[in-house]
């Protein structure tokens, strides 16, 4: 299993965020030039909120809230669920699948240093795996 470490090293780094007086409009928007399902909600430099796309649909569309007049701390989801960059990709796994998430911001001595999607550890596990299949393959050859 790798660690939380040798993923984020394997990717892009970006910490995308928004701060918790944002506008939700602002935090969409930020959302859609970057590609990306949700952002950090960062006061300073202090990790306060993580806000998604289903907190918007489920906190702004369905409740008939204005997107430029909601703020983003009034839709955030707090406290974040952080995993240490020395974790291993099965527990951060594991972590997601009981709290039903698909982000996990990576801290380090209080310092957001990344951000884990369910996509990025799906990607390890499928590449964990061929590993293994080619290696018990090349076992059988001889």
């Amino acid at each position: 299993m790798r660690s939380v470490k040798q993923i984020l090293d394997s990717k892009q780094q970006r910490i995308i965020s928004v701060t918790p007086d944002a506008p939700v409009l602002q935090m969409i928007q930020t959302m859609a030039e970057h590609e990306i399902g949700s952002v950090l909600v960062l006061e300073g430099d202090q990790l306060v909120g993580i806000a998604t796309e289903r907190d918007y649909a489920r906190k702004v569309i369905l409740k008939r809230r204005a997107s430029a007049d909601t703020p983003v701390r009034d839709i955030m989801s707090t406290p974040v669920i952080t995993i240490s960059p020395d974790q291993r990709s099965n527990v951060c796994m594991q972590l997601m699948t009981e709290k039903r998430i698909r982000h996990l911001p990576v801290v380090e001595d209080e310092q957001v240093i990344g951000v884990l999607s369910i996509g990025d550890l799906l990607k390890v596990v499928i590449e964990e795996q061929r590993q293994e299949i080619d290696a018990l393959q090349q076992y059988i050859s001889g």
